[in-house]
């Protein structure tokens, strides 16, 4: 899994990468230098690849983040993206761990979660202890915050 500082796929270091292009005089050149280093990745694949890894069924997944089966098989087909929220509930209902829902975060250049921030903070406990999308979304109500769905 890539851990934000070295990305085992390409070998090349983010932190070695960020240092060279803060030195670099144009733009231009450091694209052109690392274009095989640079990642690009389709939320639909990352998905599709995660719930064969949790065997969970499409429709399973679909009732377990509260959409419908439409919309998920328009997000695993690539024809829509989800939200940052849509993406925490389909993550709460694969039941992700934490390092995962924040990977999948990261890949789908959303904001991280943020444990200063009162709702992320929820939103990390639940993911952590295991909880149902309904369970998180009753924390979230109780605790005056925004509900995911």
């Amino acid at each position: 899994m890539e851990n934000g500082f070295t990305d085992n796929l390409l070998g090349k270091e983010t932190l070695d990468m960020e240092e060279e292009l803060t030195k670099k005089m144009e733009l231009g050149k450091f694209l052109q230098d690392h274009q095989e280093s640079f990642v690009d990745y389709e939320m639909a694949d990352l998905l599709g690849k995660m719930i064969d890894e949790k065997k969970i069924s499409k429709a399973e997944l679909a009732r377990r983040a509260q959409m419908s089966d439409i919309y998920l098989f328009q997000i695993l087909g690539g024809r829509r993206s989800p939200s940052r929220d849509r993406l925490l509930c389909i993550c709460i209902g694969m039941e992700c761990t934490l390092p995962e829902t924040r990977d999948l975060l990261k890949k789908g250049r959303f904001a991280d979660l943020y444990a200063r921030d009162r709702r992320d903070a929820i939103v990390m406990f639940a993911l952590d202890k295991g909880w149902s999308l309904r369970e998180c979304n009753e924390a979230l109500y109780e605790a005056g915050e925004k509900t995911l769905v």
